[in-house]
């Protein structure tokens, strides 16, 4: 039916007075087609308030009718800011369409009909859906969000080490997702040789190596580099990625080798960050670089649907993971980068724990997964930087995790000097939207459950879950808690970066088919390799490969 045809039946149905339902709901049909035919459009402004304050406030906004399209606002405030995110995996259900609008009121324009409205900001606050009604000329709206949890009032502080928004988003995006400390890489190359400094995917920065304060306790760190070797001499053959945090020059040498970065790092205070596990050089350059960071909530982890069901580089038998050819899920992903990650500690690799999602490039929120780091007296960026450095953190897709052991923070380490062993009293939290499921003790890759007492919940809605328990730990070894926050089909997780335990004569010790997982990755490497990569590379490989092997002489 088009317009004309429309107004005629409406003209028709008028004077049948036995028809008048079906005539208001012609009506109402008619005139909708009409109004979205024509490009007819309600101006809609609202603002997004949060309770706790009574003030606007930044937050990321999604705006879907019920046909499923989707649509973005734009600031009413000369001072404002509102930026559409767009980002679909092809031929997947993954969809991630919002816009972070800053602390002004908004306004979109409409066609008549039902929308729903929802508002996040990032895990503090609980998730608001608002189901609005478009109707008439003009209508406005207000949207209320209500903080759950304050971290920082306790101390505590998030960061996404993974970003690649430009340093004029930043601001907009970190006050919307409330992450208080963020890494733009702004500098990225993707071929081996190739500086970062003119990178096929740098943007360079205008910041220079310093901190860029947005409000007292938002910050980002612009001067970050990502090395994602995807060719080698011109043609394809995948390395991996590793990041370099807060370093001070420009970074002027491409890789392979990557010893030099590494020494680089070194020099000028940076982090060295492992993104993905599965990369083909990943385990390589653990033992080369002496890689500090392990990104175990990683890009591959969204808020929409998982999609990435292929392996890279396999994980071992001994995982209990799918065999070759059958796709993982999101659960056996999670659980690939634990297993990959405990194998590494119990070859003595301290690597802390930390949280990116490649916001940017992937259809994920900025700060999805991140890490939280607690900061010992006033909070700045330098004492985030060193909390996350010491392991005082955890990470998170959902829940808040607050464990002691014998009353320290996570990063902890004990020392026994004599033959007693160390009694481990673990005393913990969780604070969350929803129940959790489980709490689980992790020695040495072991898991162990902890049996929970009831659930309570908050007078705020939330919910809070407290556990005990004891250990005697008789030889060196790490500990770490995590939790599993079930979300309908779909789990969030929070994990604590690890204790650890320093006991004499009694040396930490991996499991014999935990090494060999690795001799294999870094051999294959090799072999694959062999004739791609230059001989400086393939020394660094040979050397890992002998750590390895020098290592599973000590194995169990």
């Amino acid at each position: 039916m088009d317009a004309v045809e429309g107004n005629f039946l409406v003209m028709q149905f008028r004077f049948n007075k036995k028809s008048s339902s079906i005539i208001a709901g012609w009506v109402l049909h008619v005139f909708f087609a009409f109004s979205t035919s024509v490009g007819v459009a309600t101006e809609v402004t609202g603002e997004i308030v949060d309770t706790s304050t009574g003030r606007l406030t930044a937050a990321r906004l999604y705006i879907q009718d019920n046909a499923g399209n989707w649509f973005f606002p734009e600031s009413t405030d000369a001072k404002g800011s509102a930026i559409p995110y767009k980002k679909q995996r092809p031929n997947s259900p993954s969809v991630e369409m919002h816009t972070t609008v800053s602390a002004h009121p908004f306004r979109v324009q409409l066609p008549p009909g039902n929308y729903v409205f929802t508002v996040e900001r990032g895990k503090e606050y609980f998730t608001s859906t608002n189901r609005v009604t478009i109707k008439g000329d003009r209508q406005k709206i207000r949207l209320l969000v209500q903080r759950w949890i304050d971290m920082s009032k306790q101390g505590w502080y998030s960061g996404d080490t993974h970003l690649h928004r430009s340093g004029e988003e930043m601001a907009n995006v970190l006050l919307a997702e409330d992450i208080n400390v963020g890494f733009p890489l702004h500098y990225w190359v993707t071929k081996a040789f190739e500086p970062p400094v003119g990178g096929d995917k740098s943007v360079g920065e205008k910041y220079g190596p310093n901190a860029v304060y947005v409000d007292r306790t938002h910050v980002f760190y612009p001067r970050n580099t990502e090395y994602e070797i995807f060719s080698v001499g011109g043609k394809p053959h995948t390395l991996g990625a590793v990041f370099v945090l807060n370093h001070k020059s420009v970074l002027s040498q491409g890789v392979p080798p990557v010893t030099p970065i590494a020494e680089l790092a070194r020099r000028e205070g940076a982090l060295l960050e492992l993104d993905k596990h599965n990369w083909e050089w990943s385990m390589a350059i653990v033992p080369v670089m002496g890689v500090d960071l392990f990104e175990l909530s990683n890009n591959h982890i969204w808020r929409t649907e998982f999609a990435f069901g292929g392996w890279g580089v396999r994980g071992g038998d001994y995982m209990g993971m799918p065999p070759k050819g059958q796709a993982l899920t999101e659960r056996q992903w999670i659980d690939y980068g634990f297993r990959n990650y405990y194998a590494l500690l119990n070859c003595g690799f301290r690597m802390r724990p930390t949280g990116g999602t490649a916001n940017g490039v992937h259809p994920v929120p900025a700060g999805f997964g991140r890490v939280y780091v607690q900061v010992r007296g006033e909070f700045s960026y330098e004492a985030w930087l060193r909390g996350l450095d010491a392991g005082r953190s955890f990470v998170t897709t959902g829940p808040m995790l607050f464990v002691e052991v014998n009353r320290k923070s996570p990063g902890h380490i004990f020392s026994a000097e004599g033959l007693e062993p160390i009694q481990a009293a673990v005393t913990g939290k969780v604070a969350s939207e929803f129940p959790v499921s489980k709490v689980e003790l992790v020695l040495n890759g072991d898991v162990v459950p902890v049996p929970l007492p009831a659930t309570r919940k908050l007078a705020n809605g939330s919910y809070e879950t407290e556990f005990r328990a004891s250990l005697r730990v008789d030889n060196s070894s790490w500990l770490a808690v995590r939790c599993f926050e079930p979300r309908g089909r779909r789990e969030r997780f929070a994990h604590t970066g690890p204790f650890h335990f320093n006991v004499f004569g009694k040396p930490l010790r991996p499991k014999r088919a935990e090494v060999e997982f690795l001799i294999k990755r870094v051999q294959d490497e090799i072999d694959r390799s062999r004739t791609v990569v230059p001989s400086e590379a393939l020394k660094e490989y040979e050397f890992a490969l002998e750590v390895y092997r020098r290592i599973a002489a000590t194995a169990r």
